[in-house]
């Protein structure tokens, strides 16, 4: 299931970006967070589950809920949703036992506490030199 993710975001409830990485610099992440959460909200109010996936253009965004985070990630369309999913529940598991409730409970909001989290799941996004390759050629 590696290289399946292009961009990725946790998202504590409040719409905060507690982890983000993504090569589109030009997208303020606390915007897109707390976008994210508001859409997430509001599908929640009219749909049981709330929001698992949508589409842009050329761009698929999923979306898994797990102990009141959101995980979000974008990848190709060519990609199935199921794998896209099941690779966010990967990545929200290694996070929950990274950051247990202890450290969650007291999060004062300092978001470089998860700095390190992407030594941890590195292999679930595009390679970044094929992505730099593919800038260029």
């Amino acid at each position: 299931m590696a290289n399946l993710i292009q961009d990725f975001w946790i998202l504590a409830d409040s719409g905060v970006v507690l982890f983000h990485r993504v090569y589109n610099k030009n997208l303020d992440a606390q915007l897109f967070g707390g976008l994210m959460t508001a859409l997430h909200t509001f599908a929640e109010q009219i749909s049981k589950g709330g929001l698992s996936n949508f589409e842009l253009n050329n761009k698929r965004f999923s979306v898994i809920k797990r102990n009141n985070f959101l995980f979000i990630a974008d990848s190709s369309k060519d990609i199935k949703p199921k794998k896209i999913l099941k690779e966010l529940d990967i990545i929200a598991t290694k996070f929950f036992k990274l950051y247990p409730p202890e450290v969650l409970d007291n999060f004062s909001g300092n978001v470089k506490t998860f700095l390190n989290f992407d030594k941890e799941i590195e292999n679930s996004f595009q390679g970044t030199v094929k992505k730099f390759r593919n800038s260029f050629w």
